[in-house]
């Protein structure tokens, strides 16, 4: 009895934590994510401000203040999210879990690390929460259908990156020996680099081929560019046609605070524990 009285209240504090932190349903919620957002549009100003010369000359402590007031807030969030959770570990190497922390590593950093600050502006991706706060959750959904089309899609693209590269290393060597030095194409590696400029249409000129069978080779690796270029979305547009067959739900677990499952789902696909 007084293991279940002593384990009664943080029980309880860890649900009504998760059900602020990772819920936007309820007032708590929604005021939570609302103001969560605001302070990561405040700190990546903030950010973009202090790169600016002039400004942070004459603001630059001020900045820096205001940055490692954000770092502690978005520090001690953190913290939060993972105490809410049963699973804290799963939630640490989830997505949103690897971006938190990335939101707060930089500035720690720069004190060994000058200018490692700038990197904050990766907090942005956080601002991707804001489709829970205005009821876009469904489209967090598609996300999730998008990510199951890749993932499926990744044993062809492999392939075909495969064949691309075989590609570009024969053409590569091949207009070494057509071109040589005096046109530019002084290495394969070189060579291989006009290539995979060639291949995906960018076509810089900074090399270009000199000589008639080289412009003629070029001729067909640009063509064949831009048949390559259709084969991985299509790759892409069928896993994604099979993956939009299958609807997701957008609770998040309360262990590990993944999102994605099945409707019909009764336990987290990615830790087991119930919905």
């Amino acid at each position: 009895m007084s293991n279940a009285s002593e384990q009664g209240p943080t029980e309880g504090l860890r649900g009504r934590l998760h059900e602020i932190i990772f819920e936007a349903e309820t007032p708590a919620g929604r005021a939570f994510d609302v103001g969560l957002l605001w302070a990561i549009l405040f700190s990546i100003i903030a950010v973009m401000l202090e790169s600016v010369a002039s400004v942070r000359a004459q603001y630059g402590s001020l900045l820096l203040g205001v940055e490692w007031f954000f770092t502690g807030l978005f520090t001690l969030e953190y913290l939060l999210r993972l105490f809410s959770v049963s699973k804290p570990l799963r939630y640490a190497r989830s997505f949103f879990g690897l971006v938190d922390l990335l939101a707060i590593l930089p500035t720690f950093l720069s004190v060994l690390i000058p200018g490692a600050q700038s990197l904050l502006a990766i907090r942005v991706l956080r601002l991707l929460r804001v489709f829970r706060v205005l009821k876009l959750s469904h489209l967090l959904g598609q996300a999730e259908v998008l990510l199951t089309a890749l993932r499926a899609s990744r044993p062809k693209i492999t392939v075909f990156l495969g064949t691309v590269l075989t590609i570009v290393v024969i053409m590569g060597a091949l207009m070494y020996v057509v071109e040589g030095q005096e046109n530019g194409f002084d290495s394969i590696p070189r060579a291989m680099y006009w290539a995979i400029v060639t291949v995906t249409t960018v076509g810089f000129g900074d090399i270009t081929p000199k000589t008639a069978p080289g412009q003629f080779i070029a001729s067909i690796l640009m063509v064949m560019g831009y048949g390559i270029i259709a084969v991985p979305t299509g790759i892409v547009s069928v896993e994604l046609a099979a993956a939009t067959r299958h609807a997701v739900d957008n609770r998040a677990c309360p262990a590990c605070g993944q999102q994605g499952h099945d409707l019909d789902a009764h336990f987290c696909k990615h830790c087991g524990h119930g919905l």
